[in-house]
C-alpha cells in the first residue's frame, strides 16, 4: 500500500512538472507572437534576411502565417488542448528560426538563441509526451470516459 502512495505521488510531482512547463511553452509562444504582431515588417525583415529564395519571395504571407501559428498554437498548448498536434506544428517554424535565423545573430541575441532552443527541446517533449493530466484533453476524454460508462449503465 505504501509503494502505491509513493509511486502515486511520485506521478503528481512529475505530472504538475509537466503541467507548469507546458503553460510556460505556451506563454512564451503567445508572448513571441503578441511580438510578431506588434513589429510584423521585422518579421519579414527576418525572413528575408534567410536568404532562402522561397522564403524571400513569399515573405508577407510567411510572416503571417508564422504569426498565427505562433499565437494559436500557443494558446493550445497553453489550455492543453491538441498538445501534440500544436507541438508538431510549432516544431518546423521554431527550427527554422532557430537555423536561418538565430545562428547568423549568435552574436547580437544570445539569450534568443538560448530561449529557442529551450522552446525547441520543451515543443520536441511535449510532441512526445501529451499534454499530461491537468489539460484540456484529459478533461475531455475523461468525460467521454463518463458518458460512455453512463450510456452503458443504463442500457
Amino acid at each position: 500500500m505504501s509503494q502505491i502512495t509513493t509511486a502515486t505521488k511520485n506521478n503528481v510531482i512529475e505530472f504538475s512538472r509537466l503541467t507548469f512547463l507546458r503553460i510556460v511553452l505556451g506563454v512564451i509562444l503567445i508572448w513571441k507572437g503578441i511580438t510578431f504582431v506588434h513589429d510584423i515588417t521585422r518579421l519579414e525583415f527576418l525572413i528575408k534576411q534567410t536568404g532562402v529564395g522561397v522564403f524571400t519571395q513569399n515573405d508577407g504571407v510567411l510572416a503571417l502565417l508564422v504569426t498565427m501559428l505562433t499565437l494559436l498554437c500557443g494558446f493550445f498548448i497553453t489550455v492543453g488542448l491538441f498538445t501534440r498536434i500544436a507541438s508538431i506544428i510549432q516544431i518546423p517554424v521554431v527550427l527554422v528560426a532557430l537555423l536561418f535565423v538565430h545562428i547568423k545573430t549568435i552574436d547580437r541575441n544570445g539569450f534568443e538563441l538560448v530561449l529557442t532552443i529551450a522552446v525547441l527541446a520543451l515543443l520536441i517533449l511535449f510532441a512526445i509526451k501529451g499534454s499530461g493530466t491537468f489539460s484540456a484533453d484529459e478533461y475531455f476524454r475523461r468525460g467521454a470516459e463518463l458518458d460512455k460508462a453512463s450510456d452503458s449503465a443504463l442500457h
